[in-house]
């Protein structure tokens, strides 16, 4: 997901507490060393189907994990799933900030989203972009508490819950790895505001971006 902004504190200090903006890394930092990769585009097909489950949490899942980190970093995103970089994985990083501005970090396989409903459903409209749809912004309405559930790349329980950005990153990453992408929640006089915004932008982000 992308906010158009990076996060606050230099990735080299997740894991760390740093006073008002202390980074909440309840099952450890997110995996180092990997490789920045070429960003997948809206329309490339692995972005539009559901992404196969974790079976195997192996070395080779940790270093895709890695790439997506260090991908995520070089684009100034918080948040990004594996089809983003071309690999048919329901998998998801991130390193978003709640409404307090605290960050949190992690690794999520094969994500399953809750969110409030009834009385207890209340929806923030904000601006949402994508790392994958570079340049474009609109509001898109999501509710404003969001958790998630799944494994971590030992394949143990994690669960990451929050306000804010964060609940909008939750949902954003967790969406990826259906198949949907924010675009397919917005209106048709939306889309359109994107389509010309990214359209715009594409001579700032080449299709090697942001290698």
């Amino acid at each position: 997901m992308s906010t158009g902004t990076s996060p606050q504190d230099s990735p080299q200090d997740s894991g760390k507490e740093t006073g008002p903006d202390e980074v909440h890394a309840p099952y450890g930092p997110l995996p180092r060393g990997g490789s920045v990769r070429p960003m997948t585009r809206w329309g490339t097909p692995v972005m539009h189907r559901a992404q196969q489950q974790v079976t195997s949490f192996d070395d080779d899942l940790r270093a895709l994990a890695a790439d997506m980190v260090a991908t995520m970093y070089a684009a100034d995103g918080v948040g990004l799933a594996a089809c983003q970089i071309g690999e048919d994985v329901a998998m998801f990083v991130f390193d978003c900030p709640d409404a307090s501005g605290r960050r949190t970090v992690g690794v999520v396989c094969n994500p399953r989203l809750t969110v409030p409903e009834g009385r207890e459903r209340v929806l923030d409209e904000d601006l949402e972009g994508c790392l994958s749809y570079p340049g474009a912004f609109v509001d898109c309405a999501r509710p404003d508490y969001a958790a998630v559930e799944g494994q971590g790349l030992d394949g143990q329980p994690v669960r990451f819950e929050g306000d804010g950005l964060l609940a909008r990153c939750l949902q954003h990453e967790t969406d990826h790895t259906v198949g949907t992408v924010f675009g397919d929640r917005v209106s048709a006089k939306l889309m359109k505001k994107l389509r010309k915004q990214h359209d715009s932008a594409v001579g700032d982000y080449p299709p090697e971006w942001p290698t």
